[in-house]
């Protein structure tokens, strides 16, 4: 490395905004507090950013840099944690696999991404073999300790070499490598309205403002204790959540997903200060006979995501819990919080999902690209350093995405004349189940190659009381045909993952429609929208 070179670093390493920095800095400020608590596993800050330093070190030993991809396998665990800030230290791409895919669709993000590598958990390794078929880039394959103790490695040529072996030979001294501010620092997989996922390519410099953002709108502070339940692989978990609090200097308790039972242990042996759960899983703990026999003393703040909570359950939610609840709006390509609906305007502007965040700004946009005042009903569209840099290997989409200089949520809401945001619809029928985006695009196009006897079939979301809405396909009938609802979803649970498999199916002779010949969805799910009784 000539002199210019050598100062272009440094000046870099002093100057930058990097995530890996920001557990380097926490660690630095408080090493040995508890970071992450996973199980019985207890990481100090020094341990935790000691392990992704040695990793990170690996990966370069190995000859990864700047640039290239790493695709992650794994749930809620702190070899997540490691693997992600490691890959920002070295300035790598991390591309969190969603767990709930099938194999087809993980095989196309680990081809699309381009990842040289996988970091995946034990149990995870037949998942894996299944996808990396056609994946012919990636050539190691590091297994992290998972749910079993033992795995089958893959008989090709790819390097299969276990986390502790891979890493134990590597320094824990700080990684010192030139990273931009705008590098993305992850690739998040979000689907769209056609059948291949668009690729949300983040910065550094997004996902830490956004990370800010979430501090200073949430209060968020370095002595809460934050149950982690989300999936990681999901941005409103990992960045609308983990990145913030470990900012500070938190601790993150990691769980595998949604236990009533161990969440609520949690909360008492632990002594938590914040969960962040889905509007369906607080009704779900609310309905339990034990509810009101459970200690939250401890807990100060209840997040939930996804969409408004109905009156009467934020109501009982608020007496239970005895804490602030507060909702956290927003989208993948925002990393991913925009609004904020603050505890004091729960009751009173309920059903609402807030008021612009900082560092964010929100208007309401015709088709024409014209702001429209307050009151008025269109597309929701922000301004915000949190905005990704783009969709990788799309630049169609990125551009359609930019029109007239907004970022174009795909929503359709208003703001009223207080400053509240609301939520009234997608633009292109994105349902929203379960924590989950599905385009009903995608769903549509699997029914009709899994049943020859469907005539014609839309796929709509309807409000359902645990998922949210629920995947509904509404279907026509061949003349003459043996179609069944449960032989359909029998078979698209063949072919779909399990998220995405409608929850019911509803014939009908015919469609409504517009004087053109178009379907009209409204009208289906104004006609049909106490079909699962909400």
């Amino acid at each position: 490395m000539d002199s210019n070179d050598q100062y272009e670093l440094f000046r870099n390493l002093v100057r930058r905004v990097n995530i890996g920095d920001t557990l380097t800095r926490s660690a630095s400020r408080m090493p040995e507090k508890i970071a992450v608590i996973d199980g019985d596993r207890r990481y100090s800050y020094r341990e935790l950013n000691s392990e992704a330093n040695q990793l990170a070190w690996s990966f370069s030993a190995y000859g990864l840099s700047r640039g290239d991809s790493v695709a992650l396998m794994a749930g809620n665990c702190a070899e997540f944690l490691i693997t992600y800030y490691a890959c920002a230290k070295l300035g790598v791409i991390c591309v969190p696999v969603n767990l709930g895919w099938k194999s087809r669709e993980i095989s196309y993000v680990l081809r699309h991404s381009q990842a040289k590598a996988v970091v995946v958990e034990s149990h995870l390794v037949p998942l894996l073999l299944e996808s990396l078929e056609e994946s012919d880039k990636i050539s190691l394959a590091v297994v992290t300790r998972g749910l079993v103790d033992q795995f089958e490695p893959g008989s090709d040529a790819r390097t299969w070499v276990s986390l502790e072996d891979f890493s134990s030979l590597s320094a824990s001294l700080e990684p010192e490598f030139f990273v931009d501010d705008r590098d993305p620092v992850s690739y998040l997989y979000t689907s769209g309205t056609t059948s291949a996922p668009k690729c949300v390519a983040s910065s550094h410099l997004s996902v830490y403002l956004e990370s800010m953002t979430v501090d200073v709108e949430m209060g968020l502070k370095a002595s809460d204790k934050s149950v982690a339940l989300m999936p990681l692989f999901h941005t409103a978990q990992l960045n609308g959540i983990v990145t913030p609090l470990l900012i500070l200097g938190a601790s993150i308790i990691l769980l595998r997903g949604f236990n009533p039972d161990v969440l609520l242990d949690t909360i008492e042996k632990e002594g938590a200060t914040h969960i962040f759960c889905l509007p369906m899983m607080y009704r779900v703990l609310l309905a339990r006979d034990d509810i009101d026999k459970r200690d939250f003393s401890t807990l100060e703040l209840a997040t939930y995501a996804m969409a408004p909570m109905p009156d009467a359950d934020l109501k009982r939610a608020i007496d239970v819990f005895g804490c602030g609840f507060a909702l956290a709006f927003g989208q993948t390509e925002m990393a991913p919080v925009t609004t904020v609906f603050k505890p004091e305007f729960q009751l009173d502007y309920a059903g609402s999902v807030g008021q612009a965040a900082v560092n964010t700004q929100v208007e309401i946009m015709d088709d024409y690209g014209r702001i429209l005042p307050w009151g008025m009903s269109g597309e929701i569209v922000y301004r915000s350093p949190h905005a990704l840099e783009g969709y990788a290997r799309n630049e169609e989409a990125t551009r359609e995405v930019f029109a007239f200089g907004w970022f174009h949520s795909g929503d359709i809401g208003h703001i009223d004349h207080d400053g509240f945001l609301w939520f009234e619809d997608r633009k292109k029928d994105v349902i929203k189940t379960g924590g989950e985006n599905v385009a009903s695009i995608e769903v549509e196009k699997a029914i009709y190659d899994t049943a020859d006897g469907v005539q014609e079939v839309v796929v709509i979301g309807l409000p359902h009381s645990h998922w949210g809405e629920a995947i509904t396909a509404i279907v026509t009938k061949r003349p003459g045909v043996d179609l069944t609802e449960d032989g359909l979803l029998a078979a698209l649970k063949e072919r779909l993952s399990g998220f995405k498999t409608p929850k019911a199916v509803i014939f009908l002779d015919e469609m409504p429609r517009t004087s053109t010949g178009k379907v009209q969805k409204h009208i289906l799910r104004e006609q049909l929208a106490d079909y699962y009784g909400t």
